[in-house]
């Protein structure tokens, strides 16, 4: 029987290797795991306390059933902030497009729609949490997420075109704002939770989504507040960002502080090359291109996945999982072939299919 030990994932994050080669995921869709599992997720997750126990008691149940040392979970900071969404879909009309809506918008009120909306689900994560396990995760959304789902990355860049001040302004106030946030999560949840991190895709394949001078003057001082709260609480801080950021992981390592960091897509790099750069200062999570999880067979799928772990041996902490998430497009089958090869590479079982 499987056992999970989340000290496994803790020492990774560190950049020690575990004594056990650690399964990691962003995210899981929950529709993923109610397809796998034969439960309605989604029904659960939106119903009544009992509800959203028994959601919990299931979700967390699969993460250990399948040798998992960690239940992955966050809330995220722009489904609850007013009037967001242009991050995730250009039809939504930006909420804030000038300095009049900047002003107008309810900043201060925030920090407790998060926590009404959230609470509970927090509070069933710790009530359900099975023996040895704990979560990785936390306040999802970072600074830069954030701020696009406000003004949407096209109307940002048309704010830093005409209103300087403005441009400034966003990404202070949100960081402020997130910042009292994380504050009162780790007061109230930090004890869930061995690894803190959120997610801010900061790149796309070949350069970073703005400057890097933006990047290191707007957007990482925004970061730093936050990675030092997660450390006053002695807990390591991941950091989730897709895309090519080689241009600032310096900054991000050295001057914010990061412990360990996420994300690989094979076309901007194989995972065996951010292990090889950073393998000797931050632990690194990730290694399977989502694609290659999606559309190799399983024969093809164990022979890159044991290149990729060989490569990335004795390169300080890791974890292994995909290098992004997995959705609700990716096969059943092709996720739980992955896994059953990381755990037979191991030794949790002997397959006979492989």
């Amino acid at each position: 029987m499987f056992e999970p030990d989340y000290r496994n994932i803790v020492n990774c994050a560190w950049n020690k290797e575990a004594e056990r080669l650690p399964l990691y995921e962003h995210n899981v869709a929950p529709d993923k795991i109610g397809e796998i599992t034969g439960v309605d997720m989604l029904s659960l997750f939106e119903g009544d306390e009992k509800d959203i126990h028994e959601f919990f008691r299931v979700y967390c149940n699969f993460f250990k059933e399948h040798g998992y040392d960690v239940v992955t979970f966050e809330s995220c900071i722009g489904k609850i902030m007013p009037g967001a969404g242009a991050l995730g879909d250009s039809r939504v009309i930006p909420v804030i497009q000038n300095e009049d809506d900047f002003q107008a918008y309810p900043w201060d009120e925030i920090e407790e729609y998060y926590f009404r909306e959230y609470g509970k689900y927090f509070q069933a994560l710790r009530d359900e949490m099975p023996e040895g396990m704990k979560a990785i995760g936390g306040v999802g959304n970072g600074i830069f997420e954030c701020v696009q789902d406000l003004t949407g990355y096209q109307g940002l860049c048309y704010i830093s075109a005409d209103d300087e001040e403005l441009y400034q302004e966003l990404f202070r106030k949100v960081g402020e704002t997130n910042l009292r946030i994380w504050k009162r999560f780790m007061k109230e949840y930090g004890d869930i939770y061995c690894v803190l991190r959120f997610g801010d895709d900061m790149g796309y394949k070949s350069s970073t989504l703005l400057s890097t001078d933006d990047i290191r003057n707007l957007i990482l001082p925004q970061y730093k507040p936050i990675v030092d709260l997660v450390h006053s609480y002695k807990k390591p801080f991941l950091l989730h960002s897709c895309g090519k950021i080689f241009d600032v992981m310096e900054d991000l390592i050295e001057k914010v502080g990061i412990d360990a960091k996420h994300s690989n897509e094979d076309q901007i790099a194989p995972f065996p090359v951010w292990v090889e750069k950073y393998g000797n200062r931050i632990g690194n999570f990730g290694g399977a291109d989502v694609d290659v999880v999606c559309n190799y067979s399983k024969p093809e799928l164990k022979e890159y996945i044991l290149d990729v772990i060989a490569k990335s041996k004795n390169h300080g902490g890791f974890a292994f999982g995909t290098g992004n998430s997995i959705p609700s497009y990716v096969p059943s089958d092709s996720y739980l072939n992955m896994i059953e090869i990381v755990r037979e590479y191991r030794g949790d079982f002997k397959s006979n299919t492989l």
